[in-house]
């Protein structure tokens, strides 16, 4: 495990640099690897310290959804004298946390409803939407934490992917391969087959995945343009931050929007007949951030009238995507069923946010990664 995680540093980030009595420690190795994963992914840190909220003290005991034995030995390293319950399913979880003052990994009424003693919740997932629903989430006093940008690297590159194979007509090439036909004439102009550098890309949504998305298009050589919810604040590589009543207006300058952003109520929908009239009818429209955030028949109403060049779809509202559904068939839509946060990464990351964030609220830290629950995010 120790041979892991200095892995895990080196590849965060290469210029971290241990000295040799450093490297046989594991904490040292795990306080580098925090670092390098706060400065990389741009977690944030609370402006408060967990021991200031109301109703904190040091917690006796902690339920946590575990993918193997390992995940315990890691969390008892920084929480010695707390009892750490490692649970795989939800039934579990309901009979062990009664008397949990935290819960990892769990985010479901069922469970809420029966944990009186809950200070601290941590989700596993960025997005928060279903889990602030539940109204025993609304009592006083809780503290919520989330997976937010933990999988941005993994969500920017499939974003990317997504583009890059809808520029390329990559998926009628794939079609007529599944078919065994040699087919160069496949319908598409010359025009329809983009360069990238040079063309403009709309990020709706400039948070942890915008912002990964944005830095990997910028190095593609395109413009990058973006909108965020209440500042204009953002990276060297976007050339201009808007706000959200500006969306209509960059869409229209866009040849890619990809849309990263949180489902909220003012997100809710966004996508519509208006937005994709907006659009250049040779511009691709990207979607990483939330189905629900998409008017699905105004979406396929804007491809079927040729509002829009094509779509690539890692969410969908609903979901599961019917069998029968439109989408599934239209040319130029391309569709991955909720997977883009996959990678070979993204739960070693996740775990280490989980160890940090405990050894934190134990030792009455500011915590990372802390959610507004009246926002949603």
């Amino acid at each position: 495990m120790i041979k892991f995680m200095l892995a895990f540093v080196l590849f965060l980030a290469p210029a971290v640099v241990l000295a040799d009595s450093q490297v046989d420690d594991p904490a040292s190795v795990r306080i580098a690897a925090v670092q390098a994963m706060i400065g990389e992914l741009g977690l944030r840190e609370s402006d408060f310290a967990s021991s200031e909220l109301p109703g904190w003290s040091k917690p006796e005991k902690v339920v946590v959804r575990i993918d193997s034995p390992d995940r315990l030995v890691e969390l008892r390293a920084v929480a010695p004298d707390v009892e750490i319950v490692g649970v795989e399913t939800l039934a579990q979880a309901v009979a062990a946390a009664t008397d949990a003052q935290v819960v990892m990994g769990f985010c479901e009424e069922e469970l809420l409803s029966k944990t009186p003693l809950m200070h601290w919740l941590q989700v596993y997932s960025a997005g928060v939407d279903r889990c602030v629903a539940h109204p025993s989430l609304r009592r006083d006093k809780l503290l919520l934490t989330n997976g937010q940008r933990i999988a941005s690297p993994a969500l920017a590159e499939h974003a990317i992917a997504l583009m890059m194979a809808l520029v390329r007509g990559l998926d009628i090439y794939h079609a007529n391969q599944l078919k065994g036909t040699w087919q160069r004439n496949v319908g598409l102009d010359r025009s329809d087959f983009m360069e990238l550098e040079g063309r403009t890309v709309l990020i709706v949504g400039l948070g942890g995945i915008g912002s990964q998305t944005a830095k990997r298009a910028h190095g593609l050589g395109m413009r990058v343009i973006a909108t965020r919810g209440s500042r204009r604040e953002g990276p060297d590589y976007v050339d201009y931050v808007g706000l959200a009543d500006e969306v209509y207006e960059l869409a229209g300058r866009a040849d890619v929007v990809i849309n990263t952003a949180p489902l909220t109520e003012r997100t809710r929908g966004m996508f519509d007949a208006k937005f994709f009239t907006a659009m250049k009818s040779t511009a691709y429209f990207i979607s990483v951030g939330r189905g629900a955030s998409t008017i699905t028949k105004d979406l396929v109403a804007a491809l079927e009238e040729g509002k829009i060049a094509g779509a690539g779809l890692d969410v969908t509202d609903p979901e599961p995507l019917p069998q029968n559904h439109p989408l599934w068939t239209m040319p130029r839509v391309i569709i991955s069923p909720h997977t883009g946060a996959r990678s070979d990464k993204s739960r070693d990351r996740l775990f280490l946010l989980v160890q940090e964030n405990l050894r934190r609220y134990v030792a009455g830290e500011p915590m990372l990664s802390v959610v507004d629950i009246e926002r949603g995010y």
